[in-house]
């Protein structure tokens, strides 16, 4: 009597998902230093919050209908009331409300929240203009590096995984210009080419240096950065960041990035020559 044998039923592999599950992150055999990442990560988060409310809460006294207009700026109308309320401070308390300039800038751009640009023209109106592209410049690239930092710390994985095409396209135009890589972070500031909150999650994945990065930031966001400083001097008259873009400030940008591209010009050409 013959015996009927069951047929294996061969493994299929599973079907992509669209949207990964939070252990995919973790599989590999360093999944504990993984997490401790992801750990760190909040409490840096956390502590900075913690950091935002004691320095709201060493903040002069604020009068009730003031107290209500204290918020993160995330339209124009936000920087108008936020604009109001510092501007009666800003002459007793000049140092508490340049530090609370400093922080909020640092903050948003260190976690790629939005509302940076409102604080870049809420700049022109509070401060002079030197001091005011000066803080910007440097808020920019030091949150830029927090940034920068944090996503070494624990974003590599997911950005590859999010992003590979684009990494993969940037990392080709990085390699093609390692020589000239200030000069080319430089015009990446300066022009819309990529978003910046891009550049700074993704400039550790593909080995762009810290030190290139930083430099390239804060002279690369001055240009721009003139327009919103300008149009801030009257910032009750805008009505949306689209009025800051004069013919002037356009032509500082285009000016700016042509010239940021003269040193590699001046090199190829140079190198031409010796060759």
């Amino acid at each position: 009597m013959s015996t009927r044998q069951t047929p294996k039923i061969q493994s299929r592999r599973p079907l992509p998902q669209k949207f990964p599950e939070w252990k995919f992150f973790f599989r590999d055999a360093s999944s504990e230093s993984n997490k401790a990442q992801f750990i760190l990560l909040a409490l840096i988060f956390i502590s900075s919050l913690l950091l935002m409310v004691f320095l709201y809460m060493s903040f002069p006294k604020l009068k009730p209908e003031d107290a209500d207009k204290i918020r993160l700026p995330m339209n124009m109308e936000d920087a108008k009331a936020l604009a109001t309320v510092l501007s009666n401070y800003k002459d007793d308390y000049f140092f508490t409300v340049v530090l609370a300039f400093f922080y909020i800038y640092v903050f948003l751009q260190s976690f790629a929240i939005p509302g940076s640009i409102f604080l870049s023209i809420l700049s022109g109106f509070l401060f002079p203009f030197p001091l005011a592209l000066f803080l910007v410049c440097l808020c920019s690239s030091l949150g830029a590096s927090f940034c920068y930092l944090l996503s070494y710390l624990v974003g590599t994985r997911i950005i590859r995984y999010y992003f590979p095409e684009r990494i993969l396209e940037w990392q080709t135009n990085v390699q093609k210009h390692k020589d000239d890589l200030l000069s080319y972070i430089i015009f990446l500031r300066i022009t819309p080419f990529l978003p910046n909150w891009f550049i700074n999650i993704s400039s550790p994945v593909i080995d762009v240096p810290l030190l290139p990065f930083f430099v390239g930031t804060f002279v690369g966001v001055a240009p721009p950065s003139f327009g919103y400083i300008t149009a801030g001097v009257e910032v009750h008259k805008l009505t949306t960041t689209g009025d800051v873009m004069t013919f002037q400030s356009i032509t500082i940008v285009i000016i700016s990035a042509l010239l940021s591209l003269a040193p590699v010009l001046f090199r190829r050409q140079l190198r031409k020559k010796l060759e």
